[in-house]
C-alpha cells in the first residue's frame, strides 16, 4: 500500500475525533507532493482562462456545468440543490446591487443585514457576464448561470486581479464568463424536477427558458413554477428547575405551497461606444403551514395529553426591475449610471386551537402580521484613466431609498374582554409599535483609486462617505441622521503567476434589518407570540484586517487558499433589556456595545493527477473562528450570539467522460460546543448533526440531462436546541426550566431532467 494512504488510515484509526481535520491535512499533503513533477499551466498574468475547449471532455450542458468543473468554483454544492434553479448559488455580495432586501427577514439572534451600497466588498467570487453585472439583487447575475447553454460560452476566466475596467470592487476574485460575439441561434432550455420527501409526498417543478441573440441584442426570457413541500418532526422533553420531569412535546409541522417567477435579461449593444441592459422579475407564492402540536404533561399522574392546532397562511409577492446605461469614451475614460426598484410584500396570518378531544376546538390565539419592503437605488460613476492606464480613479455618487411598512395585530382568548372580527374572534391586544413606517434616505458619494503598480502589483484605494436619514412613522415617531466615513486599501502582490497574496483594511457599515425597528411576531419561541421592535437602533461597523494567499497549482492540479482575519466591532447588534414595566420583561435586537472576532480560514480544490485520477474533484475547507464581547444581560465575556467555533467541509465530484456520467458527494460539520444565544430570561444553547448531500447525473441522448439528489440520507440529520428558562432576569440565576429539543425535516430525493432545443 502506498505509503501516503498509510499515513492517512492510521491517523484516523489512532485519533477518530480528528477525522476531518486528518481528511484535510491528508489531502493536502497530497497536494505538496504532487508539485514536483507537474508542470506550470499559469500565464504570465495573474487572471487564468479556461476555454470551450477545455471542458469538452466533460459535455456540459450550461454555463454552470462548466463553472462547476474549475477547481476551487464548485463552492461544495456541486450544481445546487435538487429543485433549485440557481445552479451553484453565486447571487452576489450582500447589501446595494446583488444581495438581499434590506428590511430582511425577522431574527431573534439580532445583527444586520450585510455591507451597504454597489460598492460593498464580498469575500466570495463574483459573477460577471462580458465582464458585466446585472443591476438586480434576486434577479442576480448568478443566477443566469442555468440558463446560459454551454454553446454560447467562449471562455471563462478567473480575474484576481483589480481594475477599474471591472463592474465589480474589492472582491475576492471575479469570474467572467464571456459569450460568443456573433452567437446568432436562439435556445429554449427546459427542467422538470421531481421532489420526494421522508413521508413519501412527491412534489413537482419546472422552468423554461429562451435565450438568443438578434443584432446587437442578447436576451433571456425565464419562467418557472415549482410547489413548496416541508415537513418538519420535533420533539422536546424539559424538567423543572429542581429536574423533576417537566413535560413532553411533540410537534409535527407541514408547509405545501406554491410559487412562480416571471424573468427577463436583456443587454443591448447600441455601438462600439455605448451599451444598455434591463432586467426585470416578478415572483407570487403562498406557503401556508399546518402545525399540530401533542403536549404530555409529566407533573402529574397518570400524565395529561393536550393537544392543539395551528394554521399559518402566508403569501408573498415580490417584483424587480433593473438596468443600466454605460458610454466608454475613445480615450478609455467611461460613464455609467444605474438602477434598480424593488418591492417585497409579506402577509401571515397565524391561528391557534386547542382541541380538548370532544370534538370540538377553541381559539386561543390570532396573530396577524404584513410587511412591505421597497427599495429604490440610482447610482453614477465617471472612470478617468490615468498615466497610460496604468492608473484609474472613479469618482461618483449613489442614492438609495428603502421603506418598510410592517403591521400586527393580536388576539388572545379572554374572558373579561370583548371579541373582534378584526382579530379572528378573540380580544384585542394593545401591542407597541405594531404599526410604523421605517424610512431611510441615504446619500453616499465615493472616490476610489487603480493603480497597477506593476506587472506583479495593485493597489486599489477608496473613500466613501455616507450620510443617512432613518424616519420612523406611526406607533412610534423618531427621525435621526448618521454619517461614516469608509475607507479601504486592497493590496494584492503576485509573488509568482501561480501564487497570490492580498491584504486588505476596511471600515464595513452594515446594513440595518428594518424589522428590528417594530414589533414582529416570535415563531420560536411558544411561550412568546410577539418580540418587541426598537426605534433607537443604529448601524453596527467594523474594521476588517485580513490576509488572503492564493495558489494555483501546477498542471491545473487546482487551488489552495487560505485567510486569517481580525475584525474589530462597534456598535453590535444583539438582545437587549427593554422593558418598561417589571412584571413584564421585554427584550429587542439593539445595540450592545464593541466586540472583536477573529479566525482563519483554509480551502483547497484538488484534482487528483497524483493518483492518476485527473477526473476526481476534491474539495475541502476548515475554519475556525472566535469572537468575544460583553453580554448586557450577565456582564460576562462571552461569544457574539450564535457565534460558531468552527466549521469543516469534505466532498467530491468524479466525471466519467466515456459514459458521459458524474457523481459526488459533500459533507458538511459545523463545530458544537458554547453556540449560544442569551436572551432577557432565557439562554439557548444549539448544535447540530453533520449534513450530507450526494448525486448522480448522466447527460444522455440530445444532451438531456439526468440528476438524481440525495440528501441527509446516510443519517437524519438532526438540529437539537437546550434552552433554560429563569424565573425573573437570567442575572437571578434562579432556573426554572431547561428544554431540549431536535427537530428534523428527514432525508429527500429529487430527479432531475433538463435539456435543450
Amino acid at each position: 500500500m502506498d505509503f501516503k494512504v498509510v499515513i492517512g488510515l492510521e491517523a484516523q484509526r489512532s485519533y477518530p475525533f480528528c477525522a476531518p481535520f486528518c481528511a484535510l491535512v491528508f489531502l493536502l499533503f497530497l497536494t505538496i507532493s504532487s508539485i514536483s513533477f507537474a508542470q506550470e499551466n499559469v500565464g504570465d498574468e495573474s487572471t487564468v482562462r479556461y476555454p470551450a475547449a477545455y471542458f469538452s471532455d466533460w459535455s456540459p450542458v450550461t454555463a454552470q456545468d462548466m463553472l462547476d468543473r474549475i477547481p476551487g468554483m464548485s463552492s461544495g454544492g456541486f450544481g445546487g440543490p435538487p429543485g433549485g434553479f440557481s445552479g451553484g448559488g453565486f447571487g452576489g455580495p450582500p447589501g446595494g446591487f446583488g444581495g438581499g432586501p434590506p428590511g430582511g427577514g425577522f431574527s431573534r439572534g439580532g445583527g444586520g443585514g450585510g455591507g451597504r451600497g454597489f460598492g460593498g466588498g464580498n469575500r466570495g467570487s463574483e459573477i460577471l457576464i462580458n465582464g458585466k453585472r446585472t443591476a438586480g439583487k434576486n434577479n442576480s447575475t448568478g443566477g443566469q448561470l442555468t440558463r446560459i447553454t454551454a454553446d454560447q460560452v467562449d471562455y471563462i476566466e478567473i480575474i484576481r486581479g483589480t481594475s477599474g475596467e471591472l463592474d465589480v470592487r474589492g472582491s475576492g476574485q471575479v469570474v467572467n464568463v464571456v459569450l460568443f460575439q456573433t452567437f446568432t441561434t436562439s435556445t429554449f432550455q427546459y427542467q422538470a424536477t421531481i421532489q420526494q420527501a421522508d413521508d413519501n409526498t412527491v412534489t413537482p417543478s419546472g422552468s423554461l427558458s429562451y435565450s438568443g441573440q438578434r443584432g446587437g441584442l442578447n436576451f433571456q426570457l425565464s419562467a418557472r413554477a415549482s410547489d413548496v413541500y416541508f415537513n418538519n418532526l420535533s420533539k422536546e422533553y424539559s424538567v423543572l428547575g429542581d429536574f423533576s420531569p417537566n413535560d413532553r412535546i411533540r410537534e409535527r409541522r407541514i408547509t405545501e405551497g406554491s410559487n412562480s417567477t416571471l424573468s427577463t435579461n436583456l443587454d443591448y449593444e447600441i455601438n462600439s461606444n455605448s451599451s444598455a441592459r434591463f432586467n426585470a422579475q416578478l415572483t407570487d407564492g403562498d406557503n401556508p403551514t399546518d402545525l399540530f402540536r401533542s403536549t404530555t404533561n409529566l407533573r402529574v399522574t397518570p400524565n395529561l395529553v393536550s393537544l392543539q392546532r395551528e394554521e399559518n397562511p402566508t403569501e408573498q409577492d415580490n417584483w424587480e426591475i433593473g438596468g443600466d446605461y454605460e458610454y466608454n469614451l475613445n480615450r478609455g475614460d467611461r460613464f455609467k449610471i444605474l438602477f434598480i426598484s424593488n418591492s417585497n410584500t409579506i402577509d401571515s396570518i397565524r391561528e391557534r386551537w386547542d382541541l380538548p378531544g370532544d370534538g370540538t376546538e377553541t381559539k386561543n390565539l390570532f396573530l396577524d402580521s404584513g410587511s412591505n419592503t421597497r427599495e429604490r437605488i440610482v447610482r453614477s460613476s465617471y472612470t478617468l484613466q490615468m498615466f497610460g492606464g496604468a492608473q484609474d480613479i472613479e469618482i461618483g455618487a449613489e442614492r438609495a431609498q428603502t421603506i418598510l411598512d410592517s403591521k400586527l395585530a393580536l388576539g388572545v382568548a379572554d374572558p373579561f374582554g370583548i371579541p373582534s372580527a378584526a382579530h379572528g374572534g378573540l380580544v384585542p391586544v394593545s401591542v407597541a409599535n405594531a404599526n410604523s413606517t421605517v424610512e431611510e434616505i441615504r446619500n453616499e458619494p465615493f472616490a476610489i483609486h487603480n493603480w497597477i503598480i506593476s506587472p506583479r502589483m495593485s493597489l486599489e484605494t477608496s473613500v466613501l462617505y455616507e450620510d443617512s436619514e432613518i424616519t420612523q412613522r406611526g406607533d412610534v415617531s423618531k427621525q435621526r441622521d448618521f454619517s461614516f466615513v469608509k475607507p479601504k486599501v486592497d493590496f494584492r502582490y503576485d509573488l509568482t503567476p501561480a501564487l497570490q497574496l492580498r491584504g486588505t483594511i476596511e471600515k464595513i457599515v452594515q446594513q440595518l434589518t428594518f424589522n428590528d425597528f417594530v414589533a414582529a411576531t416570535d415563531a420560536e419561541d411558544e411561550d412568546s407570540a410577539v418580540q418587541a421592535g426598537n426605534a433607537n437602533l443604529r448601524q453596527e461597523w467594523y474594521w476588517n484586517y485580513e490576509v488572503n494567499a492564493e495558489y494555483r497549482l501546477p498542471n491545473d492540479i487546482g487551488v489552495v487558499s487560505g485567510r486569517v482575519y481580525y475584525e474589530d466591532w462597534h456598535d453590535k447588534i444583539e438582545r437587549l433589556d427593554v422593558t418598561v414595566f417589571e412584571d413584564n420583561l421585554l427584550s429587542a435586537n439593539g445595540n450592545i456595545g464593541d466586540g472583536e472576532r477573529f479566525g482563519a480560514d483554509l480551502n483547497s480544490s484538488i484534482r487528483m493527477r497524483m493518483i492518476d485520477m485527473p477526473n476526481l474533484l476534491v474539495t475541502a475547507s476548515f475554519q475556525v473562528e472566535d469572537s468575544k464581547i460583553t453580554d448586557p444581560f450577565l456582564g460576562i465575556d462571552r461569544r457574539f450570539l450564535f457565534s460558531f467555533r468552527g466549521h469543516t467541509n469534505l466532498g467530491f465530484r468524479h466525471d466519467i467522460p466515456r459514459w458521459n456520467l458524474n457523481y459526488g458527494m459533500n459533507w458538511s460539520n459545523r463545530w458544537d460546543g458554547n453556540r449560544k444565544r442569551y436572551d432577557i430570561d432565557d439562554i439557548e444553547l444549539s448544535a447540530g448533526d453533520p449534513f450530507w448531500f450526494g448525486f448522480v447525473e448522466w447527460v444522455g441522448f440530445n444532451n438531456i440531462t439526468f440528476r438524481l439528489d440525495l440528501r441527509q440520507i446516510i443519517n437524519n440529520s438532526e438540529f437539537c436546541r437546550e434552552r433554560q428558562r429563569f424565573v425573573g432576569r437570567i442575572s437571578s440565576g434562579v432556573l426554572e426550566e431547561i428544554e431540549d429539543q431536535c427537530s428534523s425535516s428527514g432525508p429527500s430525493a429529487s430527479l432531475r431532467v433538463n435539456g435543450t432545443f
